[in-house]
This record gives structure tokens, C-alpha cells and sequence, in this order.
């Protein structure tokens, strides 16, 4: 068995949606390749179609834009479009609104 675990974007993955009563926009369709589940860490990839919805993060999240654009709107606060080439945190706590506008896959490790 390798220590090493390679994230990449390849076969079915696992489809879904956010939560109908978060929805603000459109109907963004959510695909993750989970590629290390270990301990309360979750690494791997992510990709959404366009659409709008509330978020709230208990956790932890890094997470580097690899193609898209989305916006991260925090409640009652700053806007940040999210390109290729960007990383950043997202803190337990964070409250506001993830919007792809084009869609978007980004790398992520999540802390629960």
C-alpha cells in the first residue's frame, strides 16, 4: 500500500445538490472525488455547474481554484471572485453564499 494518494478529477464520482431551501439561483449540480477520508480530513476534488446557494461552514476548508469562477459572498461583508490559480480558507463559522458562475472545480482538504 502507498502513503501517497493522487487527487484528480477522473471517473463517476459522486453527484449531488445543495440543499433545495438554500438554492438562491439556478440548479448547480456538485461532483466530488473523495481522494483521502482519514481522522476528521477529507481531501480531493470538486466541481459545480452555475447557481447560488447559502452556505454554512462548521469546518475548515482549504481550497485552490483549478478553472471556473465562482463568488464567495460572507454575510454582511467582503465579496471574493475565485479564478484559476487562487486559494483560501474558509474558517468554521463562515456564513454567506457560494455562486458559480462558470463552473468551477477546485482541489480541497477539509478539518471537521
Amino acid at each position: 500500500m502507498t502513503s501517497l494518494a493522487h487527487i484528480d478529477g477522473t471517473g463517476p464520482g459522486e453527484e449531488g445538490r445543495p440543499d433545495p431551501a438554500r438554492v438562491i439561483s439556478g440548479d448547480p449540480v456538485c461532483t466530488t472525488w473523495d481522494s483521502e477520508e482519514a481522522e476528521g480530513l477529507h481531501a480531493g476534488r470538486w466541481r459545480a455547474t452555475p447557481g447560488a446557494w447559502r452556505v454554512v461552514y462548521d469546518e475548515w476548508e482549504y481550497c485552490h481554484i483549478l478553472e471556473g469562477l465562482s463568488v464567495l459572498t460572507e454575510e454582511g461583508g467582503a465579496r471574493r471572485e475565485l479564478r484559476p490559480g487562487d486559494s483560501v480558507v474558509i474558517r468554521p463559522g463562515f456564513r454567506g453564499t457560494w455562486e458559480v458562475v462558470e463552473t468551477t472545480v477546485k482541489d480541497y482538504v477539509i478539518r471537521l
